[in-house]
């Protein structure tokens, strides 16, 4: 009886270690910690765009518990504004923040995932990432580059930007030098104008300087904090090169699938929730950013001519066409996009169009047809 209770006692025991061990084994990837470095194409500390990613940073560590432990560096600390793409691809650093616009040298379709002038709006282009089949065309997009894109936040309707000279008709365009990115700067190209590509941190300095004659940056919230309103004199409206520009986060494939199944989860809830907050932010700070640049400033807001607009309309249609190559992706994309934009434009006549125009007292009009981007 003895010996046999010395065996029972002892393969209790042997099971208790296992299991223990099995424990252990069990909690090992939770107490794995990750240090990541994230660079953006913004000035450091920038209102919006340069602050978001460090909010975004600051919660992933929270909701880690310390595990995913990430630092923001700004543009031109570890690389400058316009090599994030390259930087997070070749794994110097794990993510990054910018615009799928600022790409278009390496991989023109891309601009697609930013915006196209006189496209869709940040609530549009959020459903069609988000439940239009957006984001997995993006994702196959930018897989051999070993990226994982999401998007990053939008700024919402931006201006048409910062003029020294009043604009009433196209000529008024031709010869002007003009910092505008993305598809923006091929249509103003087309219409006549020379386009500077330069990152946010130089456009103050090449105004001030004569460098260039007109910019646009994004709209009132971050124009201030730029101090633009001190180099130029006219401050025009719509934004039409960039109805809903949609900033992107970018992960290194490789870094994130080292990552526990638990951190990608946290990882990807804290990038949507940031990404929701920024067009809030946006959207409530240009209110009042607008009020002090007018009463405090004495700023001149115009509205581009409708002819102006009607134009530079024409040449976006001819400019979007141009990036469309040969290529499958390149056409699956196209045709997501334009299915997308056909059908939303369809039901905004009805919904926030009408909306708006009966908020504000105006005829609400006709249902429009819509208009395909080749037309």
């Amino acid at each position: 009886m003895m010996f046999r209770l010395c065996i029972a006692l002892s393969l209790l025991w042997l099971v208790s270690c296992s299991g223990e061990h099995a424990s252990q084994d069990v909690a090992a990837p939770e107490t794995q910690r990750f240090k990541w470095r994230l660079v953006t194409t913004w000035p450091k500390n920038l209102p919006g765009l340069g602050t978001a990613p460090v909010v975004m940073a600051d919660k992933l560590k929270k909701m880690s518990n310390g595990r995913l432990d990430i630092k923001v560096y700004g543009a031109g600390e570890i690389v400058p504004a316009l090599e994030v793409f390259d930087a997070v691809s070749q794994g110097t650093v794990q993510m990054g923040h910018g615009a799928a616009y600022y790409w278009k040298g390496k991989v023109p379709i891309a601009q697609f995932f930013t915006t196209l002038p006189f496209g869709l709006t940040a609530q549009e282009m959020n459903a069609w990432l988000l439940h239009g089949g957006g984001l997995e065309l993006w994702r196959e997009l930018y897989a051999p580059f070993d990226l994982r894109p999401y998007p990053g936040g939008n700024t919402g309707v931006q201006m048409a930007g910062w003029f020294n000279k009043e604009i009433n008709s196209l000529d008024d365009i031709r010869g002007m030098k003009m910092r505008i990115p993305g598809l923006g700067g091929e249509v103003f190209e087309r219409a006549g104008a020379t386009v500077v590509t330069l990152p946010g941190g130089e456009i103050f300095t090449s105004m001030q300087t004569g460098v260039i004659d007109a910019t646009e940056w994004i709209g009132p919230y971050n124009d201030l904090a730029f101090g633009l309103h001190q180099v130029a004199k006219y401050y025009y409206y719509p934004g039409w090169q960039e109805p809903g520009s949609n900033l992107e986060i970018i992960v290194n494939s490789r870094a994130y699938d080292e990552l526990p199944d638990d951190l990608k989860a946290i990882l990807d809830a804290a990038i949507f929730v940031a990404n929701a907050d920024l067009l809030a932010e946006y959207t409530a700070r240009n209110n009042v950013a607008l009020r002090e640049l007018i009463d405090e400033h004495q700023v001149e807001v115009r509205r581009l001519p409708d002819d102006v607009l009607a134009e530079l309309k024409q040449r976006s249609l001819e400019a979007v066409a141009g990036i469309v190559d040969e290529k499958p992706i390149s056409q699956r994309i196209f045709a997501s996009y334009q299915t997308f934009y056909d059908q939303v434009i369809e039901y905004h006549e009805i919904s926030e169009r009408a909306y708006i125009n009966a908020r504000a007292g105006a005829p609400t009009g006709a249902v429009r047809q819509p208009k395909t981007l080749k037309q």
